[in-house]
């Protein structure tokens, strides 16, 4: 039991002084205000460096994750094709599929697939 508190002891303080060292080491000495701006090239920016955000290709993005999420749970159903029984598989693979196809329909009917109006 001592070994083991001093060997926790010993890469606690070796961990700790590493992380003081480091912290000493990698401060900066000079601040240069053109470095720290968003653009490094010597000229002031004409407007915000920050656009705004479209809405529409978030809401793009998300439906796109969400249907790539479901394909990845699709696919192991042609991995258990051989090892269940026919009918579950077909009913389970059209309930999926068509829980899918409904939720793209409620979409398109939405309009939320529609990139400009």
């Amino acid at each position: 039991m001592f070994l083991v508190s001093t060997i926790i002891l010993i890469t606690f303080i070796i961990s700790s002084a590493v992380m003081i060292v480091a912290s000493l080491v990698s401060k900066k000495t000079c601040i240069d205000r053109e470095k720290s701006s968003p653009f490094e090239c010597g000229f002031d920016p004409n407007g915000s460096a920050r656009i705004p955000f479209s809405l529409r290709f978030f809401l793009i993005a998300v439906i796109f994750l969400i249907f790539d999420v479901e394909i990845t749970l699709l696919l192991p159903l042609a991995a258990i094709m051989d090892f269940s029984n026919i009918t579950n598989y077909i009913s389970t693979g059209l309930l999926f599929l068509l829980i899918l196809l409904f939720g793209l329909y409620l979409e398109w009917h939405s309009g939320a697939l529609e990139w400009s109006n």
